[in-house]
């Protein structure tokens, strides 16, 4: 009888463990179409910025979980200046957006943090991090408590 209880009490955490991890990594996420991403140019005007082979994803189930990574058509440009870019991590499946090296490129000064636009969602800007070379990379990340 014991035997029956431990074996059933095992099924249960791995069918649940394996809805939480679904749930996490794959359940919420949706493709994002995408032709432009936004940017604020240094006069606050929020601009299209035209790319190409953009890649993105989003979830309605919270504010932070758009990521999206393209190359810029034409010159990179220049814009508002982010403070404090904090490259949130991607599902695993969603390889061309990788955090760590985002961030670690950002705090190297190989790539520029720019506001794409303050409060896309309450609470929330979205940032690009624009390398030389046009690879640009965007994030929503949660705006300090402060401001």
């Amino acid at each position: 009888m014991g035997r029956i209880a431990v074996i059933a009490i095992l099924v249960a955490a791995l069918l649940m463990g394996a809805g939480l991890w679904y749930s996490q990594t794959r359940g919420y996420y949706h493709p994002v179409e995408l032709t432009a991403l936004e940017i604020t140019g240094p006069d606050g005007a929020v601009q299209s910025l035209p790319v190409e082979g953009i890649e993105g994803i989003d979830a309605e189930s919270s504010p932070i979980r758009f990521r999206a990574c393209a190359r810029v058509v034409g010159p990179v440009p220049t814009g508002v200046p982010f403070a404090n870019p904090t490259p949130l991590t991607a599902p695993g499946w969603f390889d061309c957006f990788d955090a760590n090296a985002i961030g670690e490129a950002l705090e190297r000064g190989e790539a520029t943090a720019f506001l794409s636009r303050a409060n896309v969602h309450s609470g929330a800007d979205r940032v690009l991090a624009v390398f030389p070379d046009g690879r640009v990379f965007a994030w929503n990340q949660l705006r300090p408590a402060a401001e």
